[in-house]
């Protein structure tokens, strides 16, 4: 009896552990390997819906979090199922990706469910690719 008890308390353990490792957030995401990859991803996020992942790569200050909140609010919870649909199933179309320095690019990029155009900046800080939704157009 003893060791099933002893057994059960490690398997218990073990589970208690996964579970943690499982719900650990943000940690599930890949940092940007350059400026490109971190312009994709935030905009594939946004795209899809996923704020929570937008935001990972989202330059973390006040200006952006509202805007990026004020963006979820006031356009993508507005939208249809049928248009929230197409913005998942669209493909990104970048139109141009330019640097302006050694941290800041330029990205211009429209989606193939509605052709307009966006550019967003994408600034490194600290090492990490961010985008700056302040200088969106």
């Amino acid at each position: 009896m003893l060791f099933h008890f002893e057994s059960m308390k490690r398997i218990f353990c073990l589970v208690a552990v996964s579970l943690i490792v499982a719900c650990s957030g943000e940690s599930t995401y890949k940092k940007a390997e350059d400026a490109q990859d971190a312009g994709r991803e935030f905009i594939r996020a946004s795209l899809d819906g996923d704020i929570k992942k937008a935001k990972f790569y989202l330059l973390q200050d006040s200006a952006n979090l509202y805007l990026m909140d004020k963006w979820k609010t006031d356009l993508y919870d507005k939208l249809s199922p049928a248009e929230r649909r197409g913005y998942r199933e669209s493909n990104i179309q970048p139109v141009r990706i330019t640097s302006e320095n050694d941290s800041i690019v330029s990205y211009v990029f429209t989606n193939s469910f509605k052709n307009d155009t966006m550019s967003i900046k994408i600034l490194k800080m600290n090492g990490e690719w961010l985008v700056n939704l302040k200088d969106i157009h």
